[in-house]
């Protein structure tokens, strides 16, 4: 038999059809950034030790360890620093003694304020339970949807995918903004509510926790829907006509199959709510009342308010610390699982 193909092994590469990557590459090839980006990684490989797969897992500590680890320690610096009316508006931790003696000060003043103020806990409760219960009820409403686009006919999804993803085309600060229009003694939903009749007067939501929670949900509503449905779409549907068959309603086997199945996309998604909506400045300073506190306020108003670097700086380190710890331990505990 005859066969015209050649054996794979004879292929000269020189022939082969480049990949989309190669092409890609040979592209950013001619910008002198990215050959200087490569030439680094190499250095760095020859310096390490390196090589192939390891350097490639190494790039995004690197990335993390230049612009996460060292402004970190560098706010822990200032927050350990003691305040004075200069500019910086804190003192150098090392003071030389001359003779190459130095004299280490470190001032626990700040943390030890923050721990004894009710301010500063009150702020911090507050931005917890705030940032608990808008992740709650983003659960709620992007679940539903999630879901429903799920279900919905394949070239549907991409159109639905688009409107989820839509309002990020606009200014977040617009789009806070435009709630105030909305939610205000004489904005759009009272108005609507009158209309119809459902209250005989308006309802004050702007200035209030309520306000917060709607603003909250709104502008992170995509970040709860996307992870879940991305988690729900490679779900084994067969699973629930398997339940059916064996006698379970759909209630059940909805609770039993696709909660369960689906709760890597819910974790991911409560955690991209909470962890900002914790440490949120501009919803609850534009939508919330004076009696709205939470964290990032308190920070804003440390940092450039009063001046006072150091406070803000045990302020962000606490708060930090606070989000971090939880994650790290939970991830740690689904590893071990």
């Amino acid at each position: 038999m005859n066969n015209k193909t050649p054996d794979i092994a004879f292929f000269d590469a020189q022939h082969l059809p480049e990949t989309r990557t190669e092409k890609l590459h040979a592209a950013l090839s001619k910008y002198a950034l990215y050959r200087w980006f490569f030439a680094l990684l190499f250095h760095i490989a020859q310096l390490t030790g390196f090589r192939g797969r390891s350097l490639v897992i190494a790039v995004p500590y690197l990335w993390l360890l230049i612009f996460f680890f060292c402004p970190f320690l560098i706010v822990v610096k200032i927050s350990l620093s003691e305040p004075i009316i200069a500019q910086p508006p804190y003192a150098p931790m090392l003071e030389s003694l001359g003779e190459g003696v130095y004299n280490l000060k470190l001032n626990f003043y700040n943390f030890l304020t923050i721990f004894e103020d009710d301010y500063y806990v009150g702020a911090y409760l507050n931005s917890v339970k705030i940032a608990l219960i808008s992740t709650l009820l983003t659960l709620l409403v992007a679940f539903p949807m999630a879901y429903a686009m799920v279900k919905t006919p394949k070239h549907w999804r991409n159109i639905l995918l688009m409107l989820i993803i839509l309002p990020f085309w606009s200014s977040f600060l617009i789009r806070v903004y435009a709630l105030v229009g909305i939610l205000k003694d004489q904005g759009l939903l009272n108005g609507v509510l009158m209309k119809i009749g459902l209250i005989s007067e308006p309802l004050a939501i702007l200035n209030t926790d309520t306000a917060v929670y709607i603003g909250i949900v709104y502008s992170y509503l995509p970040f709860m829907v996307l992870p879940i449905y991305a988690n729900l779409e490679k779900l084994d549907w067969t699973l629930l006509e398997a339940a059916a068959d064996l006698g379970a309603s759909k209630i059940t086997a909805f609770w039993q199959i696709v909660i369960p199945l689906s709760k890597a996309g819910i974790f991911a998604g409560c955690f991209l709510v909470f962890i900002p909506a914790v440490g949120e400045f501009v919803i609850p300073d534009i939508l919330g009342g004076s009696d709205t506190i939470m964290i990032g306020k308190v920070l804003w108003t440390e940092f450039f308010g009063n001046t006072d670097w150091t406070m803000a700086s045990a302020v962000a380190v606490v708060m930090l610390l606070t989000l971090v710890v939880p994650i790290v331990l939970y991830q740690r505990s689904e590893e071990k699982r």
